[in-house]
């Protein structure tokens, strides 16, 4: 059973289509990447799923859950962090645990479970002012898991942390996932989001351009390392090609991405316009590569003839 399901989930804000008619499903136990550019509808979707935004149009299940009633029931067993709780400084991690508790009614033995569920165990009696800004995020997804939610959402957990930060909120994300946990991530780090989560779905303008396991995702993203005398003339012949999604110059290369695998195909396009290439070599994409192909703006998609 889904966990989180929607269908033509639409947010319309005047004349702006903030969210188009998105559909989209996370399934028990995966640990799943919301992905889009600034301005794709990311928060203004999980503001929705929240119950924080109304939709225009469309459907939102909840734990199998719909309907005002089922939804406000289903939103009772789910922990969200949207930003930073306001924590009290001069209180130690635990004692504001204590008052998120009281907040929470929730059982305070539960407080010492979490603390060492997100690696604060030993610094929980220490001053919140002197955390790092890692431990401060830490702090807040513990906040979010006081309740043991069945359904965790995170929207951009690791936004302004430090490189160390950013690697403790990524393994406390890959040990929730470890454990069973259902966690739904809104994030822009995408070399994170491909080493944490198992599904992503990615939009753009506000649309859903794909929803898929990040392995099938990479598997279906087809790269070709390509040479030839003259690069820049090697990239226009490539953004010339029917089924060619993009192409950026890499040096004394040009990665040219397909929508297909016929790697034969692509090369008698090129030599019919007569570029001979001396290299010609599949690579495997990145998440930010295959994001980039599949949300790149659409005037960077026309196609130009060459000479």
């Amino acid at each position: 059973m889904p966990v989180i399901e929607t269908s033509a989930l639409t947010k319309r804000y005047g004349d702006v289509l903030a969210v188009d008619a998105i559909s989209f499903s996370v399934e028990q136990s995966q640990v799943f990447g919301f992905l889009g550019p600034n301005g794709s509808g990311k928060t203004t979707t999980i503001g929705m799923l929240l119950g924080i935004i109304t939709p225009t149009a469309g459907d939102v299940r909840l734990l199998g859950l719909t309907g005002r009633i089922g939804l406000h029931q289903a939103r009772q067993r789910i922990g969200a962090t949207l930003e930073t709780p306001n924590f009290y400084p001069h209180l130690s991690g635990r004692d504001n645990l204590r008052i998120v508790a009281n907040l929470k009614g929730v059982d305070r033995q539960r407080i010492e479970s979490t603390l060492d569920l997100v690696g604060l165990l030993a610094r929980g009696g220490h001053k919140f002012h002197g955390y790092s800004l890692g431990m401060k995020q830490r702090l807040a997804i513990a906040a979010t898991l006081l309740g043991d939610p069945e359904l965790v959402i995170l929207d951009e957990p690791a936004n302004g942390l430090d490189p160390e930060g950013i690697r403790e909120v990524r393994d406390l994300i890959v040990d929730l996932g470890a454990r069973g946990k259902t966690v739904f991530v809104s994030s822009h780090l995408l070399h994170e989001v491909e080493r944490c989560c198992t599904h992503v779905a990615i939009l753009s303008k506000g649309r859903l351009v794909r929803q898929s396991s990040v392995r099938d995702l990479l598997a279906g993203a087809t790269a070709l390392e390509v040479r030839a005398d003259d690069p820049e003339r090697l990239r226009w012949a490539a953004l010339a090609y029917p089924r060619a999604t993009g192409a950026e110059i890499d040096g004394d290369t040009v990665v040219v991405r397909l929508a297909d695998d016929d790697a034969a195909a692509f090369n008698q396009f090129l030599a019919g316009h007569g570029i001979f290439v001396s290299r010609l070599a599949p690579r495997s994409l990145s998440l930010e590569e295959a994001f980039i192909g599949l949300t790149r703006d659409e005037t960077t998609n026309e196609r130009t003839g060459v000479a």
